[in-house]
């Protein structure tokens, strides 16, 4: 379970709403990214109190990551781990999924060498003995409001009656621009129309990673996503959109795998969208 509160345990534990630990703090800082089949959490971790340190270290204690989205998910970390990947079938994400890191220990622990706890306790710390896969220290609680679909962030539509053909990408200095000689062409009027639209999303996505490997593959048919800094608004927003994915590299073979790994599932909807005007 999340922490929001202060809960009532029978020993002093490390948290930010607690005075057990005066001049200690446990805070973490975390980063999503993702790809078809798996959720990255990056994380950098802010513990100060030596005494749960020197416990980690021994193996003694251990680090749990608690997501709470429709239910609680606990997965154990190593300490000297930056980042966890979670498999997708085992946790869903939700518009408000809360996360917490909790310590705990791995056998008995004594306090007796605690020496950062608050005054109260330095009388009868020799008697304080937490059992096996009690709560340490808990962390701040980090809140992810949802997992946004940043690939259709990168388009505008446009209606230009006077185009030669049907329709037109053109890639922007921020954006990629699909002009329309008809409104018709935008599926006006039809349930689902945006997502209809997403052929032309394809295009345009396509349009701009071949454009990317040209600008940046240096002659070559591939780029690797490290080595690249960004020249306009259009290929940064391209550039983090890959990396959140996880990509490393883009390539004029695996276009098609980027384009399915960053647009989730965008012909699989309009495939649907499609199904469902003559079901």
């Amino acid at each position: 379970m999340i922490y929001k509160k202060d809960a009532n345990f029978p020993y002093p534990v490390l948290s930010n709403s607690s005075t057990s630990y005066p001049l200690a703090e446990f805070t973490i800082d975390l980063s999503l990214n993702e790809n078809v089949d798996t959720y990255r959490f990056s994380f950098t971790m802010n513990l100060t109190s030596t005494f749960i340190k020197n416990l980690l270290s021994a193996g003694k204690a251990e680090l749990i990551l608690v997501v709470q989205s429709r239910d609680n998910k606990f997965f154990k970390i190593n300490s000297t781990d930056s980042y966890i990947e979670i498999p997708k079938t085992r946790i869903s994400l939700t518009n408000r999924t809360t996360i917490q890191m909790y310590i705990q220990t791995t056998e008995e622990v004594s306090f007796t060498d605690n020496n950062e706890m608050d005054e109260f306790y330095s009388q009868f710390k020799q008697d304080i003995v937490v059992p096996k896969h009690g709560v340490l220290a808990m962390s701040d609680i980090v809140l992810f409001e949802g997992v946004k679909n940043e690939s259709l962030d990168l388009f505008e539509k446009k209606l230009d009656p006077d185009l030669s053909s049907d329709i037109k990408i053109e890639l922007g200095p921020e954006t990629i621009i699909i002009h329309y000689k008809s409104t018709d062409l935008q599926f006006n009027g039809l349930q689902r129309n945006t997502t209809l639209n997403n052929s032309y999303v394809y295009i345009g996505l396509r349009t701009a990673l071949q454009q990317f490997i040209y600008r940046y593959g240096e002659g070559e048919e591939y780029v690797e996503l490290s080595e690249v800094e960004p020249e306009n608004a259009l290929d940064t927003k391209l550039y983090v959109l890959m990396g959140k994915k996880m990509i490393r590299e883009l390539n004029i073979h695996n276009v098609d795998e980027v384009i399915y790994a960053i647009s989730d599932r965008i012909i699989e909807k309009f495939a649907s969208a499609v199904k469902g005007l003559v079901s």
